[in-house]
């Protein structure tokens, strides 16, 4: 039993084949880098999506992996308070125009006819005065004492009132002929200025409301649900414990993009950008996808872009490179994924 527990014990068993082979380096002297998959972009990385004023969702329009034009509505906010804001300053700009319609149609018919009524009606009231006079004179100058002295005193006052009056009504026919007073107008004006500029502000800020796409794209993500508060700082998660965007957006070109990290002690050995040739090797699988350079971003910085670890131990920083290659139609890639990338010189 001992001999035989010792064969069985002493043989060796033989390894099982690995699911897939371990990316290896497929250049002499390549470096490695971490990367991730992205939409591709000319510049920044894929497009986070905040709105501009806070609220609570009261509508979402697309869906995760729909293909969305540029100005097409995304997420409707509440905005019937805006909304009312809105319709009151309308309401005020249109009185503050009717307001000046009228000072400029001055002067209105009816008054201008009231007016010169009024001159007419002091004109027959000044010939009636000026001959109840001149009878009186006429009588006093035949017997002095047929008119007593204080009864012509009196007629020759209302000869005067009379002419004041008529003096006072032509000058108010003048007015009125005039219209409306320059200053008048121009105050008008500027209050109808103001007030359509405020209405078209409180417009432009209920159009907010409504999320839109800011360019040709597909909605990769949305963190966002009907009743949702979101703000400037996007909208809290539920599982990351902070802000994350509202929505994120790709590009919907056929090229997909590749975010390498290099780490500052192989920046050196880096080849420069035309003699730079790359392999990304999707973890999990035998697949390699040759790459393409497109660009270096010339800043090294915390390596945090996978971690989110603000405090760190040892200040590990990393240089950006970007990478694309055309969308394969036979596998199945998505933005985020993390990749195993080797730079190598031709």
């Amino acid at each position: 039993m001992g001999l035989v527990s010792a064969y069985i014990y002493g043989t060796e068993k033989k390894p099982q084949p690995p699911v897939f082979n371990p990316a290896s380096n497929p250049y002499a002297k390549g470096i490695y880098a971490t990367g991730i998959v992205e939409s591709y972009q000319k510049n920044g990385e894929n497009m986070n999506i905040y709105p501009e004023v806070p609220g609570t969702v009261t509508k979402i329009i697309v869906s995760e992996g729909e293909s969305v034009h540029q100005g097409a509505p995304l997420i409707m906010i509440d905005d019937s308070v805006q909304r009312a804001t809105v319709e009151q300053q309308k309401s005020q700009a249109e009185a503050a125009l009717a307001l000046l319609e009228e000072l400029r149609a001055q002067p209105r018919q009816e008054n201008l006819d009231i007016a010169k009524a009024q001159v007419e009606l002091a004109i027959a009231s000044l010939k009636t005065s000026q001959d109840q006079l001149d009878k009186q004179k006429r009588s006093y100058e035949l017997d002095p004492k047929s008119v007593s002295k204080d009864t012509l005193d009196n007629t020759t006052n209302a000869v005067k009132v009379a002419k004041a009056n008529l003096d006072v009504v032509r000058k108010q026919y003048e007015l009125t002929k005039a219209g409306a007073w320059t200053y008048d107008i121009r105050n008008q004006e500027k209050q109808y200025n103001a007030l359509s500029k405020a209405y078209m502000a409180s417009d432009a800020l209920l159009a907010k409301y409504t999320i839109k796409a800011p360019a040709d794209g597909v909605i990769l993500s949305i963190k966002a649900a009907v009743g949702s508060f979101i703000s400037a700082q996007g909208v809290y998660g539920t599982y990351t414990q902070g802000f994350d965007p509202v929505l994120v957006m790709g590009s919907p070109q056929n090229y997909i993009g590749v975010r390498c990290y290099i780490d500052e002690i192989l920046v050196h050995r880096m080849p420069q950008g035309s003699q730079m040739k790359a392999k990304m090797f999707i973890r999990g699988t035998d697949i390699s996808i040759p790459l393409e350079y497109v660009r270096t971003q010339p800043y090294v910085s915390p390596k945090i872009e996978l971690s989110n670890q603000r405090t760190e131990r040892v200040d590990v920083r990393v240089l950006p490179v970007i990478f694309r290659f055309e969308k394969p139609k036979n596998i199945s890639l998505y933005p985020g994924q993390l990749v195993d990338v080797y730079i190598g010189e031709k």
